[in-house]
C-alpha cells in the first residue's frame, strides 16, 4: 500500500465536509475532471457509490468507486475493480491539535492474468502514483483551508 500524509491546518471536522462531499470533488481535486453519482442519494455512506474521471499518467481513466467502510468523522474506504485489479483507498484523518493529518492509503491487488501483468507494469508507476495522491492532499487541504 502507498500512504501519503498531509497536514491541513483546520480541525478535522472541516476536513472531512471536504473529502465526503462528492458534488464539488472534481471542482477540489484538480486531476478529477468529472464525477457522477451512481446511487441517486446525496449523501455519504456504506453503499455510497460514483464513477469518477481523472487524468492519470496523462490519460484520461473512468472508474466506479464504492464507499465500503466509514466511520464518520475519522475515516473511510473505498473500492473498485478495473482491468484485472481491485482498488482499494482509505482517507483517516487524525486531530493534530487544532490541526488534521490526511492520510490516504492505496493500493491495487490483481486477480487473474491480466491483473498480474498489471500489477508488474504498476511498479514502474509508484513514484507517478505517489505524486498523484500528494497532489490531491494539496488539493483538498488548499480546500479545506479556504
Amino acid at each position: 500500500m502507498i500512504t501519503v500524509t498531509r497536514e491541513i491546518a483546520v480541525p478535522p471536522e472541516q476536513v472531512w465536509a471536504v473529502i465526503t462531499d462528492l458534488d464539488r470533488t472534481a471542482e477540489v481535486i484538480r486531476g478529477i475532471t468529472r464525477l457522477e453519482r451512481l446511487d441517486g442519494g446525496t449523501g455519504f455512506e456504506v453503499g455510497t457509490s460514483w464513477r469518477e474521471t481523472r487524468v492519470a499518467f496523462g490519460k484520461e481513466a473512468t472508474e466506479t468507486m464504492t464507499v465500503t467502510a466509514i466511520v464518520p468523522g475519522q475515516s473511510y474506504t473505498t473500492e473498485a475493480d478495473s482491468h484485472g485489479t481491485h482498488y482499494r483507498s482509505i482517507f483517516t484523518l487524525t486531530a493534530q491539535g487544532s490541526n488534521t493529518l490526511l492520510a490516504l492509503g492505496f493500493e491495487g491487488r490483481p486477480h487473474g492474468k491480466v491483473g498480474r501483468m498489471a500489477a508488474f507494469i504498476g511498479k514502474l508507476f509508484e513514484g507517478p502514483t505517489r505524486r498523484m495522491l500528494r497532489r490531491d492532499l494539496d488539493d483538498i487541504a488548499a480546500a479545506a483551508e479556504r
